[in-house]
């Protein structure tokens, strides 16, 4: 893995940003709840919803090269976020035909549990 630099910190107190105005602290500490049920979650609840979007699109900077992926899963517990939504990504796939829905989020998800 590429070691992290300058603009890969600046991305990340950026993403840390977007995360706090979207409301991300919130939505995973609903996914995150003793009655929160990750084999019944629904890719339309908010904070599902949520979650989902935000895992995807930091998968999608890592994959391309745009953040480190070292960093990233060094800040984030991605591997427990996609415990939590997965079920729901995979609902989201087959409702809309769509194979590719969140695969990023997965992916990063799977790298960081090995």
């Amino acid at each position: 893995m590429a070691v992290p630099g300058p603009n890969d910190g600046v991305l990340m107190i950026q993403l840390a940003q977007w995360g706090a105005m979207s409301g991300i602290q919130d939505a995973t500490g609903a996914i995150f709840a003793k009655d929160f049920d990750p084999d019944t979650a629904d890719h339309r609840e908010e904070s599902v919803r949520k979650v989902l979007t935000w895992g995807e699109t930091i998968g999608t900077l890592t994959k391309n090269g745009l953040i480190s992926q070292e960093l990233i899963l060094d800040w984030l517990w991605v591997a427990g976020l996609w415990a939590r939504v997965g079920g729901a990504a995979r609902a989201a796939r087959e409702e809309a035909g769509v194979p590719q829905l969140y695969e990023n989020f997965e992916a990063l998800a799977s790298a960081q549990a090995g």
